[in-house]
């Protein structure tokens, strides 16, 4: 019980504050404009610069704010991890993991915990619990399990007798 509390305020914790940090570069990019942002993937070699700058605003304002709600966290999360992955690829690899050097530790992190809320799922304080229930919160119970028919669950665990 003490556990499973523990895990969900971590959870809380985990998507508020990562979700701040992308709300922030969201808002970033959307003051900036999507044309200047075009300009800008563009000159950082990314392809597709106008539909990639979209995808990342999009993916950043709104992924971030989705987590904070804990409201569809492995969708959010994923575009997430595609948009870091891209940044990495595109931007930082080469410059080594220090971010100091312009290097890859920060969209590391960030994809990582983005990763891991996608696969645990937003826990039991957010949305994602109280409109989906206990299985639409991640990619491991986003999954129904099958229900037994009523004739299976009448003989479940009952051990049958031969006559």
């Amino acid at each position: 019980m003490v556990r499973r509390i523990a895990q969900d305020v971590g959870a809380l914790v985990a998507r508020v504050a990562v979700g701040a940090v992308f709300l922030a570069h969201g808002w970033q990019k959307y003051q900036k404009g999507h044309g200047e942002l075009a300009q800008s993937f563009a000159d950082l070699g990314i392809p597709m610069p106008e539909i990639s700058a979209l995808f990342a605003l999009v993916a950043e304002l709104g992924g971030g704010g989705l987590l904070i709600l804990g409201l569809l966290t492995p969708l959010a999360s994923l575009a997430l991890v595609v948009v870091m992955a891209g940044a990495a690829f595109y931007v930082h690899l080469g410059n080594g993991l220090l971010l100091s050097d312009g290097g890859y530790e920060y969209v590391l992190t960030l994809g990582g915990l983005c990763l891991l809320l996608a696969v645990t799922g937003a826990g039991r304080l957010s949305l994602d619990y109280l409109v989906f229930g206990k299985r639409g919160g991640s990619l491991l119970t986003g999954v129904p399990e099958r229900t037994p028919a009523p004739a299976e669950a009448a003989s479940a665990g009952t051990p049958e007798v031969k006559a």
